[in-house]
């Protein structure tokens, strides 16, 4: 834990308006701190359960883009984040991150495109990568690749979105090497295969206030699990 770029993630409820969604929000009742002792954290739950309005938040706290892309991106297309990152606070390690990315799947096109644009106008010392000619799934691995380093932060909002399960585990193979260069994760996935990453610490958004949980006890586990062991009498009933 001494060895954790981030340690902690507090949120200072005063500076949330008494009108927001965030109060409704079940997973968050009640909640002032969550301490982290793992490289990998992972944050799970059904959806609309504040899982990416959490990861979305540490990571505009923690100086990146709210749309993604390294902390040197400064763009907009659509703001939609919510009022949560002027509520975090955030408790650092006392080692600096010399890399870092904010990935999410559905702003990836956006960030894709604005890397092309970073390129041809020559803010950055390279020629674009060229996302946009690669298959979506191929451009979103590959992304992730190219900007994974030895002791960086990194967020990732449901990475396995465009990813085959093949191609899932090439990422977690990606993760679990870059962990051991010194890099600290946080994640957001549904994902059994990213989940099963060995030594992460579960977060569930599920049932009550945010809380860590095992592998097994995640829904994303457990309906995998009964789906393949009952796959015919599961599809007749629903299907009936």
């Amino acid at each position: 834990m001494d060895d954790l770029f981030i340690r902690q993630a507090g949120i200072d409820w005063a500076q949330v308006p008494p009108d927001s969604y965030l109060w409704d929000i079940e997973a968050f009742r009640g909640v002032e701190r969550l301490c982290f002792q793992k490289p990998v954290t992972i944050f799970v739950g059904e959806n609309g359960s504040g899982k990416s309005t959490l990861l979305e938040a540490m990571a505009i706290a923690y100086g990146f883009n709210p749309e993604g892309g390294t902390r040197n991106y400064s763009f907009s297309t659509r703001d939609s984040h919510s009022p949560l990152e002027k509520a975090i606070r955030l408790g650092k390690g006392h080692r600096r991150a010399a890399h870092g990315y904010f990935l999410r799947a559905e702003s990836f096109y956006n960030v894709a495109t604005q890397e092309e644009v970073y390129a041809r106008s020559g803010l950055v010392p390279i020629p674009s990568k060229g996302y946009h000619e690669k298959s979506h799934g191929e451009s979103f691995l590959a992304l992730a690749q190219d900007y994974l380093r030895p002791e960086g932060v990194y967020f990732f909002d449901e990475p396995e979105a465009a990813l085959s399960p093949q191609r899932q585990l090439t990422l977690l193979l990606e993760i679990s090497r870059c962990v051991q260069e010194g890099s600290q994760f946080f994640m957001v996935s549904h994902s059994p295969i990213l989940l099963a990453m060995p030594d992460a610490e579960l977060f569930t958004f599920d049932r009550g206030p945010v809380h860590a949980c095992t592998y097994e006890e995640t829904d994303s586990y457990q309906i995998t699990k009964m789906f393949i062991q009952n796959r015919e009498k599961i599809l007749a009933e629903l299907l009936e």
